[in-house]
């Protein structure tokens, strides 16, 4: 049987209606503190309210200057435009994203970036699009392909003002998710050739979905004035690119030396272990077809 607790005689016992009034008490702080909290936060409201007011309608923040860099082509005033940016508007109130897209959907733009410079000055910085070759198309217009090989606008020889760019045929163009792009099986051994660094004395690539690339290059084979230079025509294949140059310099420097009276026409390197050269005589018309060399 459990024995009955009997009072702590050390401990006065609480008299009535204390731990009500303890409880009564806890309660009217916790709303004091509530009600405090509740008016620190609306005044703060308030108050960035006023100032984000202030800030944005205040001149001393409107755009003074705009500093833009990265641009060749592409006019300040252009960029402006794109923007709609001008000196009346406050520097807190442009959204820079909005901008940054708007500069963007310029065809020879590829990214742009806007800062914000206090008091009033705008910075964008801009990087343009640096054009690789040149893309025909049969039934569409010519089109520019960047580094990446992504074509980004239509080519016009007016405006655009390029030089020395390779001609390139024999891609296929198609619309991806929206997305313009070429998929076939030359694009890959095309963009390896343009990319090993040996593209600057070819006018032109053919490609061949069976034989692979033939380029038409600057005659830098033959020992030849300028007045009568052409081209040359070398067919590659499909890989090994950077080998199957070599080899050519060094046939036709052997031409040069032990055949002297005659000029390369053409060069089949596709299997680089046989190759095939057309050669004519330099003060002749008929040509000459020497195997296996």
């Amino acid at each position: 049987m459990s024995k009955k607790i009997k009072p702590n005689k050390y401990k006065p016992e609480a008299k009535e209606g204390e731990s009500l009034k303890s409880d009564s008490g806890v309660a009217i702080d916790f709303c004091i503190k509530f009600i405090m909290t509740v008016a620190c936060i609306s005044i703060l409201s308030l108050a960035s309210i006023f100032a984000y007011d202030f800030i944005t309608q205040s001149e001393f923040f409107n755009i003074k200057k705009v500093e833009i860099s990265g641009t060749n082509r592409i006019f300040k005033d252009d960029i402006l435009k794109l923007a709609s940016l001008s000196c009346d508007e406050n520097i807190f109130e442009l959204n820079l994203f909005t901008i940054e897209k708007l500069i963007a959907s310029h065809p020879w733009i590829e990214s742009a970036y806007v800062k914000r410079s206090l008091p009033s000055v705008l910075s964008i910085s801009i990087i343009e699009q640096k054009p690789l070759a040149i893309v025909k198309i049969e039934n569409l217009a010519d089109i520019l392909i960047n580094t990446q090989g992504q074509p980004f606008k239509e080519y016009n020889p007016l405006n655009d003002h390029l030089k020395n760019l390779p001609v390139i045929t024999g891609l296929t163009l198609t619309n991806t998710h929206k997305q313009h792009m070429f998929n076939n099986t030359l694009f890959n051994p095309i963009m390896n050739f343009l990319q090993t660094g040996e593209s600057g004395n070819v006018r032109q690539i053919n490609g061949d979905d069976h034989m692979g690339i033939t380029i038409e290059a600057n005659d830098i084979y033959n020992r030849l004035p300028p007045s009568e230079q052409g081209t040359v025509q070398i067919r590659l294949g499909f890989n090994n690119f950077k080998a199957k140059l070599k080899k050519a310099k060094k046939i036709s420097e052997y031409i040069d030396k032990n055949f002297p009276t005659r000029t390369i026409c053409a060069m089949d390197l596709f299997n680089i272990e046989k190759v095939f050269i057309k050669t004519k005589f330099a003060d002749a018309l008929h040509s000459n077809l020497e195997k296996g060399v």
